[in-house]
Parts: C-alpha cells; sequence; structure tokens
C-alpha cells in the first residue's frame, strides 16, 4: 500500500470512528490507557522522571496514582480529538463551558488584541469551542479568534490536523509568522484573540524566561509575552478544570489588560504561577509525557 492510500484508508478510519458515541470512544479509551502505560510503555521513563523530580515530597505509591490516572486522560483526550470530526455545535457546548468570557469582550470593546495563555491541560484540542460561547463582534467589529500550532512534518497529517482545530471557525496561525498574521488583521480593522500554548520546552535559540517553576529551574518560553508587548495586547490565562469525564471547564483569569506597561518578564511569571497552581490542582491533567526540561541551559533564577 502507498503512502497516500494508507494516509486515505487512516483518514476514513478515524472519520468512521468519530461517528461512535463518545461511551463507545471511552471504552476504546478504557482498553489504550493500560496498553500505553503497561505493554508499550509510551514515554514511561519520560513520565516518571518528570513526576520524581515536581513532586519528590510524594511517595512511589502516590506517583504512580497520578501516572495511571495521566495516561486514562491521554487516552481520553486522543479519543475526544478524533470525535471533533463528527460532534454537533450543541453537544460540545455542553461539553465545554466557559466562564469569564466578559474580560474577553471588556477587552475587545476597550479596542484590544486578546493573547490568550493556555497549556497542555485537560483536552486542549476543545478549547477552540470558545467560539460557541462568545461574541463573533464588538462594536461592529469582527473578532477572530485562533491559535499558534507548529506545522507537522506530514502534510496529510497537517492538514487533518488544521481541519479538527478549524472545527469551531477558529483559525490556526503558523508559529513562524503569527506576528505577521495578528498585525494583518489588526489593519484590516479586525481584533484577534489568539491562542498560545506556552508550557512547551523552547525551541533551539528562542529568547526565554527562568523561572522555578513545579520546584525545577526552568527556561520559559518568552515570545508569547514578547508578542504581547509589542501589539500591546490584553493577556488572559485560561485554567483549565476537569469536573468529570468528557466535560471541560474553563476559567479566563485576566493578566494584563495592558502588556507594554508590564515589567518586562512579568506577564511569564505570572503565566508560570497560574500554570503551577493549575497542574498542582490535578497533576494528572498535565502532558507528563513531553520532555518540558530537555538540553535546557544551566542557569540560576532570581529570587
Amino acid at each position: 500500500m502507498s503512502k497516500t492510500a494508507g494516509r486515505s484508508f487512516i483518514r476514513l478510519l478515524l472519520g468512521a470512528a468519530a461517528r461512535l458515541p463518545l461511551g463507545v470512544l471511552y471504552m476504546i479509551s478504557d482498553v489504550a490507557a493500560p496498553v500505553l502505560r503497561v505493554v508499550a510503555r509510551y514515554r514511561i521513563g519520560v513520565v516518571r522522571e518528570n513526576l520524581a523530580k515536581c513532586f519528590p515530597e510524594l511517595d512511589e505509591r502516590e506517583r504512580r496514582k497520578i501516572e495511571k490516572r495521566f495516561y486514562s486522560n491521554f487516552a481520553d483526550y486522543a479519543v475526544e480529538t478524533v470525535k471533533l470530526l463528527h460532534i454537533s455545535d450543541t453537544e460540545m457546548k455542553r461539553r465545554f463551558t466557559f466562564s469569564g468570557t466578559e474580560h474577553i469582550m471588556a477587552a475587545a470593546a476597550a479596542g484590544k488584541d486578546v493573547v490568550i495563555y493556555f497549556s497542555h491541560c485537560g483536552n486542549w484540542e476543545w478549547a477552540p469551542s470558545v467560539t460557541l460561547h462568545v461574541d463573533a463582534e464588538c462594536d461592529g467589529r469582527q473578532i477572530v479568534y485562533g491559535q499558534v500550532y507548529r506545522p507537522l512534518r506530514d502534510a496529510a497529517f497537517d492538514a487533518l490536523m488544521l481541519e479538527i482545530r478549524s472545527r469551531f471557525g477558529s483559525e490556526s496561525f503558523a508559529k513562524s509568522h503569527v506576528l505577521r498574521d495578528l498585525i494583518r488583521i489588526r489593519r484590516e480593522g479586525r481584533l484577534s484573540v489568539t491562542g498560545f500554548m506556552s508550557d512547551q520546552k523552547p525551541s533551539h535559540g528562542d529568547p526565554t524566561h527562568p523561572t522555578v517553576f513545579l520546584g525545577r529551574p526552568t527556561a520559559f518560553i518568552s515570545g508569547t509575552e514578547t508578542l504581547a508587548r509589542r501589539l500591546d495586547t490584553a493577556v488572559i490565562y485560561w485554567d483549565m478544570e476537569k469536573p468529570a469525564r468528557g466535560r471541560y471547564h474553563i476559567t479566563c483569569r485576566p493578566i494584563t489588560l495592558s502588556a507594554a506597561e508590564e515589567a518586562q518578564g512579568s506577564i511569564t511569571e505570572r503565566y508560570a504561577r497560574l500554570l503551577e497552581a493549575t497542574i498542582r490542582r490535578r497533576p494528572d491533567l498535565w502532558l507528563w509525557s513531553h520532555r518540558r526540561w530537555k538540553n535546557q541551559a544551566d542557569f540560576t533564577p532570581e529570587t
């Protein structure tokens, strides 16, 4: 089978799976979670190292409980993301709720673009459903909702993920030219509300902000703050929770209405503290399998 035929088959398979009820997909998730953890041992070493270094006060039994719940949440995330190919707006609005969206609209009413800090907690692929909970215009100006992404190497799967991420009308901006895109939107007289996943390992050469995060010296991506300061946007943090299986809630927590007025590094530092509180509240919801601290520079954060 050629690569093209293989990709087409996988796309059809995922499309068919998306039509299954979530209850059935969760049965698949229940099987997949222990397979990932015990059989395939998917990044098990990374998960255990991260948990051990971030929660040294916990004994091994307690960390194993977090580990097990993490793999269950990760499997749920996978089947829920597939479900985005076939889910109604009504069901999504019921399953993924928001509070504090008035902070977004208040910024828009003040003529401000908005930068959203969010992370790999819960189901980040469902987060663009915010478009179902907020207005598409403010004072006659269109609001463009979007998210920044890193294009995948495989063009077919990159196109599939873009399809999923645009499910509720949001736009996707490649990291390499997001600033240009947001300036274009502003020049067109529209407002932008853009999500930035800022909890990843900084790419080589990226500017960083040193801090202590989960008890570890950590280099945080500072490009999000740099962009927010340059465009003088409002900045909001999305605090993710999972009240029940298949149900998520985000609380919009304002960081600043004017990024340009904030001291250098203060926005990133505030984000780090908010994210740390989110993770400590429900550690199993964060993506422990990513190599957050890999090859980070040796530094001593300011105290």
